[in-house]
This record gives C-alpha cells, sequence and structure tokens, in this order.
C-alpha cells in the first residue's frame, strides 16, 4: 500500500498502465480523462516529451551525487525570477518535509516556538502540522492522525481563515509566543476558497509590525495559479513560500523559496538534511516543467480552461436542480454538493460528499476519473473538446446518480 489515501479512493484502489497527454489507462485497459494528476503534480499532463527527454538525458549522468550540481542554482534562479520575496530556494522532496524546515527556520529566526495556522488549512501530514485540519463531531479542531504526539497542540493556535482581526490579536499578545503564521493563499484543500479582500495583505503587515514570519502554503497553488503562483496572483509578498506538487511536473521535488536572512541560518545550525534533496533527476524535470509553463498563454488558458470546467459543472448541476456550489481560481475547481452558495470553510463542511462518491464512481464508469471530496486540477494537455467531454460525463453521471437515490440535501 502506498498510501492510505489511495487505498479509500471508491469504489476501489485503481491501477494504471500509462499515462498520455490528459489521459490514464488502467492495467485492465480502460481509459480515463484525469482530474487527479496525481493528485495535483502533473500539470504538464503524462508522458510530456519535454519533461521526459529531459529526465531521459540526465539519467544517464548520474541519479544523486551527495553533493551539490549545476542544476541546483540554475533551477533556484528560475524559481527566485518568479515567486515574490524569494532570494534563496532550499530543496526538499516533499511538502511534509518543507513545511516542517519552514517552522524550524521561523523558531531559529524569531527565538519563538508557537505559531498560528487557520482551520481547514493542510500543511502536509507532521505531527506538528497535521492540526485544526478538520473538526470533530463537536466542531472543534484538534489533532489529524491516532498515533500523533500530544504535545503537537500545545504549539499551535487554530484561528478562522479570514478573521484578520484574530490574527492582529493573537499576535499582540506580550506572551504569544509566536514565531509564525501558516497558511495556504488559496484554501484549496478545503472548497478551493480565494481568500477574503484585503486579507493577505493585512497578514503581511501585522507579520511585519510584530516581527512573525509569514509562510505561504503553496504546495498547490505555486505555479499553478500564475508564474509566481498565488502570491503573484494577489499581488503579495511573504516571508517564506513552501512549494512542491508542480513545479516538478510529477516527480519528487519540493522547496522552500524566501528571505536570505531567513534561509541562511540552515548553514549556522539550523540542521536541514535529506539523502534525496534536490537531487539532479528531479531538478532536470523542475527545469523542463518550469520552462513548459513559460509557453505564452498557459495561464490564461488555465484561466479559460478552468472557468469553462466550473461554468459547465455549475449549469449541469443547475439544471438537474441540485443544490451545489463550484468554485474556480486558475486551473483548479471545486464543486461543493448539498450546499447554496458556500463561502466558507465551515459551508465547505456541510457538503454531502456520500452523494458525490456515488457521483465520481458513475463518472469514473464514464471515463472520468476525479478526486473524492469535490476538487478538480487542469493540466497543459487538457482541450477545450476534452471540457466538453466532460461536462457531458458529468451531466450523464448525475442523472444516474439521482434516479438510483435520494438527492442530496440544501443547506
Amino acid at each position: 500500500m502506498s498510501t492510505g489515501l489511495r487505498a479509500a479512493m471508491p469504489p476501489h484502489p485503481l491501477f494504471f498502465r500509462e499515462g498520455r497527454g490528459p489521459r490514464l489507462t488502467d492495467v485492465d485497459g480502460h481509459t480515463y480523462l484525469d482530474y487527479v494528476l496525481g493528485w495535483g503534480p502533473v500539470i504538464l499532463g503524462h508522458g510530456h516529451p519535454g519533461l521526459s527527454t529531459a529526465v531521459a538525458a540526465q539519467l544517464p549522468r548520474g541519479a544523486t551525487f551527495g553533493a551539490g550540481h549545476l542544476l541546483e542554482p540554475e533551477v533556484a534562479e528560475t524559481v527566485i525570477a518568479r515567486v515574490p520575496g524569494a532570494e534563496r530556494v532550499l530543496w526538499s522532496n516533499t511538502g511534509s518535509e518543507a513545511t516542517q524546515i519552514a517552522l524550524r527556520l521561523a523558531r531559529a529566526c524569531t527565538g519563538r516556538r508557537r505559531f498560528i495556522k487557520f482551520g481547514g488549512h493542510y500543511h502536509g501530514w507532521s505531527d506538528a502540522m497535521l492540526v485544526g485540519y478538520r473538526p470533530d463531531a463537536e466542531g472543534r479542531f484538534g489533532l489529524g492522525s491516532r498515533g500523533q504526539s500530544t504535545q503537537a497542540m500545545e504549539d499551535v493556535t487554530v484561528a478562522p481563515w479570514g478573521d484578520l482581526e484574530t490574527v492582529r490579536e493573537l499576535l499582540r499578545e506580550t506572551d504569544g509566543d509566536y514565531a509564525a503564521v501558516f497558511c495556504e493563499p488559496v484554501l484549496c484543500n478545503s472548497g478551493v476558497l480565494a481568500p477574503p479582500p484585503g486579507f493577505l495583505e493585512g497578514l503581511v503587515d501585522v507579520c511585519r509590525v510584530t516581527g512573525t514570519v509569514l509562510v505561504f502554503d503553496e504546495v498547490i497553488t505555486g505555479f499553478r495559479m500564475a508564474h509566481g503562483g498565488a502570491a503573484q496572483r494577489y499581488g503579495v509578498e511573504p516571508d517564506l513560500t513552501v512549494l512542491a506538487k508542480a513545479v516538478a511536473g510529477g516527480f519528487p521535488l519540493a522547496a522552500v523559496a524566501g528571505r536570505a536572512d531567513l534561509l541562511d541560518v540552515t548553514t549556522t545550525g539550523v540542521v536541514h538534511a535529506g539523502t534525496y534533496n534536490g537531487n539532479p533527476v528531479v531538478l532536470a524535470a523542475a527545469a523542463a516543467t518550469l520552462t513548459a509553463l513559460d509557453a505564452p498563454e498557459v495561464y490564461d488558458d488555465f484561466e479559460r480552461r478552468g472557468r469553462d470546467l466550473a461554468d459547465g459543472l455549475r449549469a449541469v448541476l443547475t439544471g438537474s436542480g441540485v443544490p451545489a456550489t463550484v468554485h474556480q481560481v486558475g486551473p483548479v475547481v471545486q464543486c461543493i454538493v448539498g450546499v447554496r452558495d458556500s463561502t466558507s470553510f465551515d459551508d465547505f463542511m456541510q457538503a454531502d460528499q456520500d452523494f458525490y462518491d456515488r457521483l465520481i464512481v458513475e463518472m469514473l464508469s464514464r471515463g472520468v476519473f476525479a478526486l473524492p471530496g469535490g476538487r478538480w486540477y487542469l493540466s497543459t494537455a487538457h482541450s477545450d473538446p476534452d471540457i466538453n467531454e466532460t461536462v457531458e460525463v458529468f451531466s450523464d453521471a448525475l442523472d444516474a446518480v439521482l434516479e438510483a437515490g435520494p438527492p442530496p440535501g440544501g443547506h
């Protein structure tokens, strides 16, 4: 078993043989339009020629050296040129690892221990970070996993997403001891919620005044919402940015980019280790991915096709009388079934996920592979005809679910 999440995919775990462009073929020969995209990383589609060529060229030169190589600074310079506020780049392997070192850097540079995060935001599965992702039956935020250290609760305060005044009050506390504020600048993990107007700017201001490190978790949004991620899209500059998923087109690469004074402490006593950090194969993939994303019209096409998909799903749901909300930011779409006019994390938590699970099973039987929970990812390989085909499949699948059982409850 690779991960528990994959093992829980409805109706059962799938096993794929190959992918080409926006499509996957399973071991039984069935082909699907893919909106899972490896849970996000496959931003160029499967088997992208430029990416494949770059990786194939690097493999005979060596997989890893245990020392520096030229791709490390070359790709870092590309990241620095795109990500607002980036002066240094620290390579890692996964988003969960990168958020851990971001927290360690913030603590080392501020001399403080605790941090603030927001309800519904996901920053990896480490003990320190997996707090406040989903509420319990009483609506309280706590630990996210069995076996997790209970001490994690002592280090974090969970605030409501979009509530700037609460953050200000917390950071003004003389005994708050807050080293950092972490957030997804677009709440992709819990509804694809854009930040309220002025909220990100307010976080920047209050963190600068209080000497608190502001960390944008752009694992999903980085290089997806714009060349410079959500920070560029919304015109703000955090202290640190965590990157992963799309940065290497499906290869395991993550990074922390940001202020030099924060990242340079890894040379003066802050430990950041990892045998595979920034190895040449994944950085060859990153170089090819970032080059491909520089092609003209990439982000305009992302925006247009994301909007077309969202509009199509919304029209089908409305026409069928199903209460629902569809959000879209760039090439990420969220379908929230059972909730009209969802605008918050609390609204998102009221979605009828059982109904949606039945819907994605019906879509799967018709050749569309989508994530449970309602999130859809687009790649550069998806075309306008692919979007049209998907909306038709979604319509047929919804009809089948409605015929077989009760509609979702409206909220």
